[in-house]
């Protein structure tokens, strides 16, 4: 049998799952804002409630996100737009694109995160 080449990552970077998004999935810290958004991206692909409500603010956070109701979006890409990083807060600027009951949607955001303890946190955003 041949071995099954890696599983690309969802996020859109060069890696397989494993070595980028599936690291944070399964425990690791993101380093920065931009790896962080990138992981959040790939457990919407995924499904990954859990991480997502993990990994959101406590100040922000929703009590749950359902994402099982109503029409699932096929996920199509991730376009990295602008980053900026200061000190202990971040904003990433990226479109989303995605395939809802058939209809092409874009999702331009300018999410805010902020760093406590050294654990990135996503905040809030601003869609464009």
């Amino acid at each position: 049998m041949k071995p099954q080449p890696p599983v690309p990552c969802p996020c859109g970077r060069p890696l397989s799952y494993a070595a980028c998004c599936g690291r944070h999935h399964a425990g690791i810290p993101a380093a920065d804002a931009e790896s962080l958004m990138r992981s959040r991206y790939s457990a919407y692909v995924l499904g990954l409630e859990d991480y997502l409500l993990a990994t959101w603010h406590a100040s922000t956070r929703p009590a749950a996100l359902d994402l099982a109701v109503g029409p699932q979006p096929k996920w199509l890409g991730l376009e990295l737009k602008a980053r900026t990083e200061a000190d202990d807060t971040a904003t990433v600027e990226f479109v989303a694109r995605c395939r809802v009951g058939g209809r092409a949607q874009r999702l331009h955001e300018q999410s805010r995160f902020v760093r406590e303890a050294g654990r990135w946190y996503y905040v809030d955003a601003a869609t464009n």
